[in-house]
């Protein structure tokens, strides 16, 4: 059977943020926004490793502590200038374990509400599949394109649109190759795309929202206050 790894790139500043602290380190529910990424990835039975890909430079990771995380996590501090380049090193770093067939899922740092639910889906959906996927869930809002005088052009329509989410789960040989043939997607898809496949979208939910706007670090921590709730009610 193909392993499973993750590799989750936390090389960027996450400006649009604000805050002294990047992104990736600034506090939600009590620790840092990367490290409810990190401990659903690590809690995950079918994950082998997981490969968190930091900057060169970066002086935050080493003022907390993440050995609650266990065994599985490995920092790398080989981040690049783009999250395609920042994969690309992941995928370098994982490259003593991991085999062409093996399986690499691609998570955002700032997505700090993942469940074990949506890893399940994602794993189990794309199990057979020949190029891989990705979680995503249909647009439901209304589109509108704006002129250059922020002022509604038209309407898009929004048949048959989706909006992509994390994990992205591809075969480590392929990802491999697409990212280099590629490098310059938005994320790992987008590559595999580029190179005349089509990924799978594999229904995810709201909840699984990136955290880039102050208020939705607000919006974050109440949906990890209400999974905990749950998790805790099922365990009774």
């Amino acid at each position: 059977m193909s392993a499973h790894y993750a590799i989750v790139p936390a090389a960027g500043s996450g400006s649009r943020l604000g805050g002294e602290a990047p992104k990736q380190y600034q506090l939600l529910a009590g620790r840092p926004l990367l490290h409810h990424s990190l401990a659903t990835l690590c809690d995950c039975r079918s994950i082998e490793r997981v490969w968190v890909v930091l900057a060169p430079d970066d002086c935050w990771w080493r003022h907390y502590d993440w050995t609650s995380l266990g065994h599985k996590l490995e920092a790398v501090f080989c981040g690049g200038a783009t999250r395609a380049e920042s994969v690309a090193n992941g995928l370098r770093a994982a490259a003593t374990v991991a085999l062409d067939d093996d399986w690499v899922l691609v998570h955002d740092a700032a997505r700090p509400c993942l469940s074990p639910a949506m890893i399940t889906a994602l794993c189990d959906e794309l199990a057979d599949d020949a190029v891989g996927g990705l979680l995503a869930v249909p647009v439901a809002d209304t589109l509108k394109r704006a002129d250059s005088g922020q002022r509604v052009a038209r309407s898009e329509p929004r048949d048959d649109l989706w909006q992509a989410q994390t994990p992205q789960m591809f075969r480590y040989g392929l990802l491999t190759r697409v990212l280099a043939e590629h490098p310059g997607g938005t994320d790992e898809a987008s590559a595999v795309e580029a190179a005349g496949l089509r990924p799978r979208l594999v229904r995810g939910d709201a909840s699984n929202l990136k955290v880039t706007f102050a208020g939705d670090l607000r919006l974050a921590a109440m949906i990890l206050q209400a999974q905990a709730q749950a998790q805790a009610r099922w365990g009774e």
